[in-house]
C-alpha cells in the first residue's frame, strides 16, 4: 500500500520560506513521478510542481516558477518543495501526490495516491 506523508507546512510572513517534506512509502518509485498540489478554501486543487523521480525532470506552475524548487532524495524515498518569497495567495493545503505515470503532468487526474495535506498559511 502506497502511504504518502506530507510535513514541513506552517504560518509565515509574506516573502518568507518553507520547505515540505513528502515521505513515500509502499513500492519502489524510481520510475515514476512525484507532484506537489494545493488547495485553497472555496477553489480547485492546482498543482504547484512535478518531478520525474528516476531523471530529475522537473515542471512547475506559472505562479510558482522562479520561486520554488522541487527535488527529491532517492536515499529516503522523500520529495521537497522549497518555497521562497511566499504571497498570501500561496495559502492553501498542499498535497503531495504519485503517479503512476512517469511524466512529469500536472493533471490532477494523472496522480493515483494522494497524501493528507499540510497546511501553509502565509500573512500579509
Amino acid at each position: 500500500q502506497v502511504q504518502l506523508v506530507e510535513s514541513g507546512g506552517g504560518l509565515v510572513q509574506a516573502g518568507g520560506s518553507l520547505r515540505l517534506s513528502c515521505a513515500a512509502s509502499g513500492r519502489t518509485f524510481s520510475s515514476y513521478a512525484m507532484g506537489w498540489f494545493r488547495q485553497a478554501p472555496g477553489k480547485e486543487r492546482e498543482f504547484v510542481a512535478a518531478i520525474r523521480w528516476n531523471s530529475g525532470s522537473t515542471n512547475y506552475a506559472d505562479s510558482v516558477k522562479g520561486r520554488s524548487t522541487i527535488s527529491r532524495d532517492n536515499a529516503k524515498n522523500t520529495v521537497y518543495l522549497q518555497m521562497n518569497s511566499l504571497k498570501p495567495e500561496d495559502t492553501a493545503i498542499y498535497y503531495c501526490a504519485a503517479s503512476n505515470s512517469p511524466y512529469v503532468l500536472s493533471a490532477v487526474r494523472a496522480y493515483d495516491y494522494w497524501g493528507q495535506g499540510t497546511q501553509v498559511t502565509v500573512s500579509s
